[in-house]
């Protein structure tokens, strides 16, 4: 926040406001029939904004927080006409909408399972039944499982999303990068065979983007990619972490000014490694890489303002984002919890504090000048936990610590010379194998023998280990006692694409693979 800046008082009376944004008579619909004719969450927010005079994403936390709120107390109130949610809220002993932010996080977490009794099959957990129709159904292939995961969403409200997360988009990530009078390029490699949600719903987020042009390539080749850089203006792409990465071979023969001309790339799915970071800003002068965080159930759950630190922001309004214990409450800042999301726009089809399968550090919320928004960092999928007997260790901070002991053991800075990396656990083996697909199979291999050795390397796992210790289980272990579990430890240098690291059928690489 600089000095001169001086942030506007809330209107006098928020809860007044608010309670007249959504009023009483909107608050508890009597039935099914009376949600359809339910306002749009995205009119109130807009009329917020005329409200107050200025731009939803730079209101005042205070008045962002009343009408959120007030829009939980909507949400509860509206799937309590659903005979499923009921249950599921009564069991839980929540028998009324929430009057605080402290009630509401009495409310259960819903997960996959949830999502897949809910809302596949007959799609009983649905407040407005599907058959009246105006809905889309999205699927996902899933990150870790693979296995298919469907969303239904209002289509009337899927656009209100794209729209405002479009304008968050534009405004306080790309508006830095896509500058000038020439036309300006917003694309995505992202497959989007409609059902899928990459494509589809992100894509649905970028055509919003105010006055830019939309291009939704698909997968391409080089001569393809060649030909969208020879485009007159400056350009942006979003794409998963693996389609980013590949840019910098695809684009090889471009020429200089098409080069030139690429200012942002997107990622999506994880993150983006050193050493590709490192190959895309050699040959794009110009370029910034940024996170695009997304899932099926939010197309755009954080973005990354800048590349000055790793801070994911929400946008304003979209979805409540939560960071939680192992109860459902939210962790103290600087604490690491699992990312729930509930959104927002979804008067027909509600899904209430939905866990993700990520988990995330909680930040400290955006001041202005600017969004005032919230903030989180990514820390790893649910799933990425390297199991040793009884104890769970963070595969993220594993690798984190493992790395620094290489880089000090003069073998090498896994960072700059891995393209990609996993871990897999051969349980009944008790063999833990750091894959890693490098350009220099052999040398690598070679250094790490002479280096370090079996016991050398062993001893590093050992030590290494106890540092990567998940949030519960903090404390838990110490180097003698993981040497005592019987555990071997491998490092295994790859060629690049190679089929021992393994894939999902969307082309994402868990960071884990269990095996029996």
């Amino acid at each position: 926040m600089t000095d001169s800046y001086v942030a506007p008082a809330p209107p006098t009376d928020v809860r007044d406001l608010v309670t007249g944004l959504i009023p009483d008579h909107e608050l508890s619909p009597p039935d099914a029939e009376a949600v359809t004719r339910l306002p749009s969450f995205a009119s109130k927010m807009h009329a917020c904004e005329q409200a107050c005079g200025q731009p939803y994403s730079e209101l005042p936390h205070e008045v962002q927080d009343a009408l959120v709120l007030r829009r939980l107390q909507q949400m509860v109130h509206t799937v309590r006409l659903n005979p499923l949610w009921r249950a599921r809220l009564e069991s839980a002993g929540v028998l009324r909408a929430p009057r605080t932010y402290e009630d509401w996080q009495r409310i259960p977490l819903s997960d996959k399972e949830v999502q897949r009794d809910f809302f596949m099959g007959s799609r009983d957990g649905m407040v407005v039944p599907h058959g009246r129709g105006g809905f889309e159904i999205v699927a996902s292939g899933g990150t870790s499982t693979g296995s298919p995961l469907e969303t239904v969403y209002a289509l009337r409200e899927l656009h209100d999303t794209y729209r405002v997360a479009g304008r968050f988009l534009g405004t306080y990530q790309l508006s830095a990068h896509l500058t000038g009078d020439e036309p300006k390029w917003l694309m995505t490699t992202l497959a989007d065979y409609q059902m899928w949600s990459s494509g589809t719903m992100v894509g649905g987020v970028l055509q919003s983007v105010p006055d830019v042009n939309y291009i939704g390539a698909g997968p391409v080749t080089a001569p393809v990619l060649k030909h969208l850089f020879s485009y007159q203006g400056p350009k942006a792409l979003m794409g998963i972490s693996a389609g980013i990465a590949i840019l910098a071979e695809l684009g090889a023969d471009m020429n200089q000014r098409s080069r030139e001309s690429f200012r942002a790339a997107l990622y999506g799915s994880g993150v983006l490694s050193r050493r590709s970071r490192t190959e895309l800003k050699a040959l794009y002068p110009n370029l910034s890489i940024l996170s695009y965080f997304a899932a099926t159930q939010a197309e755009t759950i954080g973005l990354q303002l800048s590349e000055a630190g790793p801070e994911l922001t929400a946008v304003p309004g979209l979805h409540l984002i939560e960071i939680v214990d192992e109860d459902g409450r939210w962790v103290p800042e600087g604490a690491e919890g699992e990312l729930v999301v509930t959104r927002l726009h979804a008067h027909e089809a509600p899904l209430l504090r939905l866990k993700l399968g990520d988990r995330m550090i909680r930040r400290p919320r955006l001041e202005g000048p600017g969004p005032k928004a919230q903030q989180f960092e990514f820390a790893g999928r649910t799933g990425d936990v390297l199991h040793l007997n009884d104890s769970q260790y963070s595969a993220v901070r594993a690798y984190d610590a493992l790395r620094d002991e290489l880089a000090t053991a003069g073998v090498a800075d896994l960072d700059q010379v891995a393209h990609e990396v996993q871990f897999v656990n051969h349980r009944e083996e008790r063999t833990i194998v750091l894959y890693a697909a490098v350009d220099d199979v052999l040398g690598l291999t070679y250094r790490v023998d002479t280096v370090l050795g079996p016991q050398g390397l062993h001893g590093l796992f050992v030590n290494a280990l106890p540092r990567s210790l998940s949030l519960f289980n903090d404390g838990e272990a110490n180097p003698a006692s993981i040497a005592k579990t019987g555990y071997g430890f491998q490092v295994r240098f790859v060629p690049r694409h190679s089929p021992d690291i393994e894939r999902t059928r969307l082309g994402k690489v868990p960071l884990v693979l269990d095996r029996g």
